[in-house]
């Protein structure tokens, strides 16, 4: 049986090598929320709760994300028994509406702290099938086309083997043209508009069909699947939902409307690893290729979702760029890398996440700790 004795909450401040600028803003330091759960033999193992500083990507903040954690949904886990891990995702969304990151946060927490318990790699425990995994990488928005031609090429040669291309109106079509012209027409270009568009622009979007990407990214706004539908239907370049995409039942009606052919699984969007793998499973019967996005993890983030991407539906490669991609130092070791030929390791021999949580870093880091118990 699985035990949740205690959550250790640290939230960190992690300073990115460079800021990362999207559609919707840009971000210089990652406010990070920790979880170490511990049960009651000692046996410890950690999370990471996604949230942003600020809601633009998603409602949820890191300070709403401590708030549900403390007042809702740790009291719903801690001293309670679980027979397996997929137990722990209906205790924590029954009667709470939303907050999902936050309920991700421990779902994704018990499923390692099962691993460390019984001896086994987390992949191995959420039915991975694979031992290494293909790498992609996000650009943010770049001030000139020359700019991110740059960093596309960069990327190029240091073997990623997808090109996310962040785009927004007004840095957008001759963007993409000026990079698939230096890169040439076989590398693996995808955009990602990260909602800033509407259906009025979608003969302005229709011009990225003529540069062969591999997708464009939650072009529209997040709740709207009959506009995203409307688009497609308008497109030859395959719409993958994202932001959209926060259950089983919305993944179910992209499907059903048509809304998108791909789907980028971000297991603290969707809540955890349990609806992560119900979304997989559905995408896998219809045929609707998934991969694993990122939300700048820290390297215990970028554990889970290198866990998560080695399950077998996940053919397109996933934003799981090595450590030294965003920060200067990681909170883990070894730190997360990738081989010349853009792959990562799924680590298969050892318990848990795979990696050491170096908690002298995390001490140095911490700007907010608590300890919540039964």
């Amino acid at each position: 049986m699985l035990h949740i004795r205690r959550i250790e909450l640290r939230e960190i401040r992690l300073p990115l090598r460079e800021p990362f600028r999207i559609s919707s803003g840009v971000m210089a330091d990652r406010r990070i929320l920790l979880l170490e759960l511990v049960d009651g033999d000692g046996v410890a193992a950690w999370a990471e709760c996604v949230a942003d500083e600020l809601p633009n990507y998603s409602p949820e903040t890191v300070d709403t994300a401590r708030l549900a954690l403390r007042d809702w949904l740790a009291p719903r886990v801690l001293g309670r028994a679980f027979a397996a891990p997929a137990d722990v995702w209906p205790v924590l969304d029954r009667d709470i509406r939303g907050h999902r990151m936050a309920k991700a946060a421990i779902e994704m927490g018990a499923w390692a702290l099962e691993a460390e318990r019984t001896g086994r790699p987390l992949a191995a425990l959420l039915g991975g099938t694979r031992d290494r995994i293909e790498v992609g990488i996000s650009l943010g928005i770049q001030p000139t086309p020359a700019a991110l031609v740059e960093r596309a090429a960069a990327a190029l040669a240091q073997g990623y083997r997808k090109i996310k291309l962040k785009i927004q109106p007004g840095a957008d079509v001759d963007y993409v043209a000026a990079v698939r012209e230096a890169l040439g027409p076989a590398a693996p270009l995808m955009a990602d508009a990260n909602n800033a568009y509407t259906l009025d622009d979608a003969d302005h979007l229709r011009r990225l069909d003529a540069f062969g990407l591999v997708m464009l990214e939650q072009p529209l706004e997040h709740e709207d699947l009959r506009r995203h539908a409307e688009l497609q239907r308008r497109l030859q370049t395959p719409l993958c939902l994202d932001e959209s995409i926060t259950s089983l039942a919305r993944a179910q009606d992209m499907i059903a409307l048509e809304a998108g052919r791909i789907i980028n699984i971000k297991p603290g969007r969707v809540g955890g690893f349990l609806p992560s793998r119900q979304i997989h499973d559905l995408c896998a019967a219809h045929g609707i290729p998934v991969w694993c996005g990122g939300m700048l993890e820290s390297g215990i983030g970028r554990a889970h979702n290198v866990a998560l991407a080695s399950l077998p539906g996940f053919t397109i490669p996933g934003d799981v760029s090595p450590s030294a991609r965003y920060w200067d130092r990681d909170i883990v070791a070894p730190e997360w890398t990738m081989a010349a030929d853009g792959t990562m390791a799924v680590p298969l021999g050892r318990a848990g996440i795979g990696v050491t949580v170096d908690r002298d870093r995390i001490d140095d880091l911490t700007v907010h700790a608590e300890s919540l118990r039964p």
